[in-house]
């Protein structure tokens, strides 16, 4: 289906989705991020604000996309700010549907998928789901059927199943740095021995996943946040305070970091000194498609600094990464990494053939030892 239905909205933000992919790439396409049309936000619930702000200043309906796995991230802001019982603020969603019952996906999006919706019509938001069979005009009928719902101050949605919305122009991006990210974990896998190492959302994890299969060394030593994104850094503070013998590193992402920054200031200040926090700047949503982020506009080395890391550093190439995985290893204050690397991965990039449970018993079997 193509996106005619959207062209009577002019103000988009949102976290990208691989299933919103052509939305994602059509709002590249003609606005690039743009603070007047198109902003890429920080999590789903920041995208609600957004959109409050945009509607209190214009009168008009803002559209706010995410994937389903971020319905959690909006549950505050719709309830207590948009809902008609508070200010009545106007609103339409596009929600892609990763873990649709009965179609094969990855286990963190299992749970996500069967309440999907049933989140939506606890928080009263009247939904749609679009699938292949879908017409134009059944989108359309619904759409002046929403309309009335936006006069009321009221918020509507449109569910997407996968593989529905086309939009021709596939944006590739890319950024300046050379060194990939398999290969940067090869190289944190290498100094971190048989320390543990908590990694976040995506393509990190799996890559991880692949390099300890490749050198047949066991899983036991990651954890992989399948989900959860953002939240990778509070999982390895929550680990690190109760095993201080245990030295426990950090694979993050820079839009992981970015969703969910203030748990920096947390660990930055934990007084721990058995973490080595390591983020992964590419300065882009890669494994939802590659829509930039703003880590490349600020500066995440002073940031950490300023949360109360005590080794803070940024590296580009792999003769300074070596220099500062060597240095974390060895020593005992909290560490803090930027590694500014490639967009891009393997065509043939696998996923763990482990479940998220095997995971788990084997990861607190290794912390046990």
């Amino acid at each position: 289906m193509k996106l005619d239905f959207l062209d009577r909205f002019e103000f988009f933000t949102g976290v990208p989705d691989s299933l919103l992919s052509a939305v994602c790439n059509c709002l590249m396409d003609k606005y690039g991020v743009d603070n007047k049309h198109h902003i890429i936000a920080a999590n789903e619930g920041n995208a609600v604000g957004l959109a409050a702000g945009y509607h209190l200043a214009t009168g008009k309906t803002p559209v706010v996309y995410l994937q389903n796995s971020g319905e959690g991230n909006t549950i505050n802001p719709i309830a207590s700010l948009l809902n008609e019982k508070v200010y009545g603020i106007p609103c339409l969603f596009l929600v892609g549907w990763r873990g649709e019952p009965g179609v094969h996906d990855e286990p963190q999006h299992i749970f996500q998928g069967e309440v999907t919706n049933a989140l939506l019509e606890d928080m009263d938001i009247e939904y749609f789901i679009i699938s292949k069979e879908t017409t134009m005009k059944e989108v359309e009928d619904k759409l002046a059927e929403f309309e009335k719902l936006f006069e009321q101050g009221k918020q509507a949605a449109f569910v997407v199943k996968k593989g529905t919305l086309e939009y021709d122009n596939k944006i590739k991006f890319s950024n300046e740095y050379l060194m990939t990210r398999e290969e940067i974990i090869n190289h944190i896998v290498k100094y971190s021995g048989e320390d543990m190492i908590v990694s976040t959302t995506g393509k990190a994890s799996r890559e991880l996943f692949e390099i300890r299969e490749k050198n047949g060394q066991t899983h036991g030593y990651d954890f992989l946040t399948v989900g959860s994104m953002g939240h990778s850094s509070s999982i390895a503070m929550g680990i690190a305070s109760q095993k201080a013998d245990k030295k426990i590193w950090i694979l993050d992402g820079d839009g992981a970091m970015l969703m969910h920054m203030g748990a920096l200031a947390l660990t930055g200040t934990s007084g721990l000194e058995n973490i080595v926090h390591i983020v992964l700047n590419n300065a882009a949503h890669e494994s939802v498609g590659g829509a930039p982020t703003v880590a490349d506009k600020i500066n995440i080395v002073q940031i950490a600094k300023g949360c109360g890391y005590e080794e803070v550093v940024s590296v580009d190439s792999f003769e300074k990464l070596d220099v500062e995985l060597e240095k974390a290893r060895d020593g005992r204050k909290k560490c803090f990494i930027e590694v500014k690397c490639a967009i891009g991965a393997r065509d043939d990039l696998g996923r763990p053939t482990t479940t998220a449970k095997e995971n788990k018993e084997a990861f607190m079997e290794q912390l046990s030892k």
